[in-house]
């Protein structure tokens, strides 16, 4: 049934979760795993001038860590993987990433963010990978 699953990740404690998820479905299918993680850009960009940089490398440091658990898990169940840093809007890189990797699948995790807390996040990038994707999405409520 699914031939290439994505699991997108922030680096977050709590992305553990959605990858045992990730894992076990493209072990049941035989599928290769896909591991992403965005750089979001807006989030460098709104620093102090001086500090951008370092932000940026932070961030790119979180996610190798992020895409090396995704490999390592991947691995140990005997699944081929494949992971990518990219940078951008993490909704709109992970749309483009499921369109030009052929996903089948796309795996990702909410915070369970409700009332001002999530109007204060301008939605979730769940959320707006919910709206748009063109392959089914598979979601783990995180606490």
């Amino acid at each position: 049934m699914y031939d290439n699953v994505l699991v997108a990740t922030d680096g977050s404690s709590g992305t553990t979760e959605t990858l045992e998820h990730a894992v076990s479905i493209a072990r049941d299918n035989d599928a290769t795993l896909h591991g992403l993680y965005v750089v979001d850009k807006r989030r460098y960009r709104a620093a102090e001038k001086d500090v951008q940089d370092d932000v940026r490398q932070s961030l790119e440091e979180e996610g190798e860590v992020a895409l090396d658990d995704v490999t390592v898990r991947g691995e140990e169940a005997g699944l081929d993987v494949t992971t990518r840093l990219a940078e951008g809007i993490p909704d709109t890189v992970i749309g483009e990433y499921v369109e030009s990797a052929g996903i089948d699948l796309v795996v990702m995790g909410t915070h369970g963010r409700t009332g001002a807390e999530r109007v204060a996040n301008l939605g979730s990038t769940t959320d707006r990978v919910l709206e748009s994707s063109t392959v089914p999405v598979l979601v783990v409520h995180i606490e």
